[in-house]
């Protein structure tokens, strides 16, 4: 319905007046910034998990839009919702409100029910189309499949819960791999958390031109956590064993096929065609990517319950290294407790706080989280000297990862372990060079091995995470011999 379609009694002009401050219920809600081409099926999907749309306008020019529930108690309910969840629509915020109308009045009623109805019939029901008729009764599922396709960096199980927990509580995860495919079950403490969540999350990218979320709402009503571990997670239970997990083991039924074909067909976000019906410059990867945490645009971390005694800039520098290109670091002059470290990006500064948070480092566990900050100022002229020693500007470092464009490094991205890969080691170098090394530096040798087929790299397990972090600080780009320098990272092997 649009704007030529309202009544002369309800013109556009008196449907868009500004109606800040108004916070009387009404069966009638007003959007605003909508995207200027939003669809009927977009704005719908935000009111359907709340109740019956009797009536749906749509006023593309103004970015508005009015929604009828069919009763105030279900508008009510929508408004109370989004008061502590950010509505979104293809990534865009919208802000909801109750409208001054107690109802919308309308030309060309009978179109209207017809099209809403047919409109409905999509949202509700679209998840009859991915699990074989399942319907409506699909929908009322707490419980969320996930496939993550395009898995270019690695996507943990923190990951997911930060990004999910932004639509409710999330209370069990279990991830495994199936068909050579990344995939996750999720459960939501309402099916109206994991609806909201399907609705906003599928089809986006977790980081730029990556990680493709495709979501369906599972056949489970629940799912049966018996690990606590970096595959399974039951957050409502912290006395949970942490074992090894067979993830046909995990779940009170049998696990249906969830492979590529359970999905429906690909549609393309902004042409509704098929994938396979528009041309390849039409469906690469959008630009902008799913952020796990708010705000999206900001590249800058805020490092807080550092040591003061033995942080510095180049330390936080190496570290952060390992995620992304660290731009400049500014440990608080005033609180040295706390630093803020700037990433060449969002995508960066996301790895590096999913990887790094709860860390410990120095001693004291590491807190991690995006900055208010968009950069990192570098001090004034007049600054003293402690001051300015403080913050670092390492944009033109050689020791950047990424700087090169499909680097192999990207593939190499992994949480802290206490197993290190070791590379660029010169063929000079021996197995007692490399744990002298080590061990004169203060870190515990547990296991080493060089790669059989290339000398030039080698794992070796220290006896700590926390060790191997330091010893990565400590000890990547050190001079092993009058032109090669060592290249320390983490590994996800043990040795």
């Amino acid at each position: 319905m649009n704007s030529s379609q309202l009544s002369s009694v309800d013109g556009p002009d008196r449907l868009c007046v500004s109606e800040h401050g108004q916070s009387i219920p009404s069966r009638v809600l007003h959007l605003r910034q909508l995207p200027v081409d939003v669809t009927e099926q977009e704005v719908l999907a935000l009111a359907d998990p709340f109740g019956r749309v009797s009536k749906l306008i749509t006023l593309k020019a103004k970015k508005q839009g009015f929604v009828e529930m069919a009763s105030e108690e279900a508008a009510v309910t929508m408004m109370n919702y989004y008061a502590s969840i950010q509505p979104t629509i293809r990534n865009q915020p919208v802000y909801i409100q109750y409208s001054t109308h107690r109802e919308l009045k309308t030309d060309n009623l009978t179109n209207q029910r017809a099209a809403l109805h047919g409109i409905s019939g999509v949202a509700v029901h679209s998840g009859n189309m991915a699990s074989g008729g399942e319907g409506r009764a699909a929908c009322q599922s707490p419980v969320l499949r996930i496939i993550v396709e395009n898995l270019f960096y690695p996507v943990t199980l923190e990951v997911l819960q930060q990004i999910f927990s932004k639509f409710g509580s999330v209370l069990k995860i279990i991830t495994f791999t199936r068909n050579n495919q990344f995939q996750a079950l999720l459960q939501f403490s309402e099916a109206i958390h994991a609806q909201h969540a399907k609705t906003s999350l599928d089809g986006q990218n977790i980081y730029n031109g990556c990680c493709t979320l495709r979501i369906d709402f599972s056949k489970l009503s629940a799912l049966n956590v018996k690990y606590n571990n970096d595959k399974s997670r039951d957050f409502t239970r912290a006395d949970l064993p942490t074992g090894e997990m067979d993830p046909t083991t995990a779940f009170s039924v049998a696990l249906p096929p969830y492979g590529a074909s359970a999905f429906p067909p690909t549609f393309h976000q902004h042409t509704g065609l098929p994938m396979t019906a528009i041309p390849s410059s039409l469906v690469s990867p959008p630009r902008v990517s799913l952020q796990v945490a708010p705000p999206a645009v900001h590249s800058v971390l805020l490092v807080s319950n550092l040591n003061p005694e033995s942080i510095s800039p180049h330390c936080l520098f190496i570290l952060f290294g390992v995620y992304g290109d660290v731009q400049r670091v500014k440990i608080l002059f005033n609180k040295k407790e706390n630093a803020l470290v700037q990433m060449s990006d969002a995508t960066q500064a996301q790895l590096a706080m999913s990887h790094l948070n709860g860390q410990r480092l120095h001693g004291n566990v590491m807190r991690v989280m995006l900055s208010k900050h968009p950069v990192v100022q570098l001090p004034r002229g007049r600054a003293g000297q402690e001051e300015q020693a403080l913050t670092r500007d390492f944009s033109g470092s050689s020791l950047h990862r990424f700087k090169k464009p499909g680097s192999k490094n990207f593939n190499n991205i992994f949480p802290p372990s206490a197993t290190l890969h070791l590379s660029n080691i010169p063929s000079s170098a021996s197995e007692e060079d490399l744990k002298d090394l080590f061990s004169s530096s203060g870190f515990t040798v547990v296991a080493f091995k060089f790669f059989q087929k290339d000398r030039k790299m080698a794992l070796m397990q220290l006896a700590s995470v926390e060790e191997a972090i330091e010893a990565l600080i400590a000890l990547h780009d050190h001079q092993l011999d009058h032109n090669q320098h060592l290249r320390v990272s983490f590994s996800k092997s043990t040795i």
